[in-house]
């Protein structure tokens, strides 16, 4: 039995494995993630009700709020393929660094941005500043550079290996950031609003503001799914061109 687990580990650790069985996943999971997306919006900016406090403004929660989340779990993501890298030397998780540092800094990106047109009608009407360095928007700010740390490490170092490794130990590192981005607000005395809804309590807004936002958030991890699954096929072809099994699949798509 452990040796059968320790045989399906490594397997799940295989470019070529993983190659073989995602080959229709992009498809489902893109259109998937679009129409869960399509709804949440519609369903929120449209017929969801103003909130008392901040009017129509709220909206953007709908997508700032996903993108936030989203760009906190894909750092979780690279820290976990970090630590795999560095403890089992798998291939695939260095791939997975590689290819999710650049789609999580888009999300982050679209959370500062969503963030910073939410915050100046909400809590800086009297002001003609556009950013504070509030607790929680400087953590994302501070997640925003290790994304950007880890591709610009990638680059500076030219041996594959050791800038693998490098990335891996820096992904690791950063972890520390998560828990503060999550506690700023309970930590400090910040401009930022608790978390819109969590797992343990229940939601401080009605059902037919945060149903929408739930469905949103599904919609923007389904399709962070499909997009890692694209980039992760793309970056085992090119790292594995020069394999056997490489070369009789470009064999068999060329006949």
């Amino acid at each position: 039995m452990k040796q059968r687990l320790k045989e399906l580990w490594h397997q799940l650790g295989s470019p070529r494995w993983f190659y073989q069985i995602s080959g229709r996943w992009p498809v489902w999971l893109l259109a998937l993630g679009l129409i869960l997306i399509a709804a949440g919006w519609v369903w929120g900016l449209a017929y969801a009700p103003p909130d008392y406090q901040q009017g129509n403004s709220f909206r953007i929660m709908y997508v700032h709020v996903p993108a936030s989340m989203l760009a906190q779990s894909c750092y979780i993501l690279l820290g976990v393929a970090g630590a795999v890298l560095l403890i089992w030397r798998m291939k695939l998780a260095d791939m997975v660094v590689a290819v999710a540092a650049p789609i999580g800094v888009g999300f982050v990106a679209l959370s500062l941005v969503t963030g910073v047109l939410w915050g100046k009608p909400t809590w800086l009407q009297a002001s003609d500043r556009w950013w504070v360095w509030d607790a929680r928007t400087t953590s994302m700010l501070v997640l925003l550079f290790l994304y950007f740390g880890i591709i610009a490490l990638r680059q500076a170092i030219a041996r594959p290996e050791s800038a693998g490794r490098a990335c891996a130990v820096l992904a690791v590192v950063g972890l520390i950031n998560i828990p503060i981005i999550k506690y700023s607000v309970d930590w400090w005395l910040t401009l930022h609003q608790p978390a819109s809804f969590t797992l343990t309590e229940k939601p401080a807004m009605p059902a037919e503001m945060w149903l929408p936002l739930l469905v949103s958030a599904l919609g923007f991890y389904v399709f962070f799914a499909g997009a890692m699954t694209v980039a992760l096929r793309t970056e085992i072809l090119r790292r594995e061109q020069r394999t056997q099994w490489v070369r009789d699949l470009a064999g068999v798509l060329t006949r």
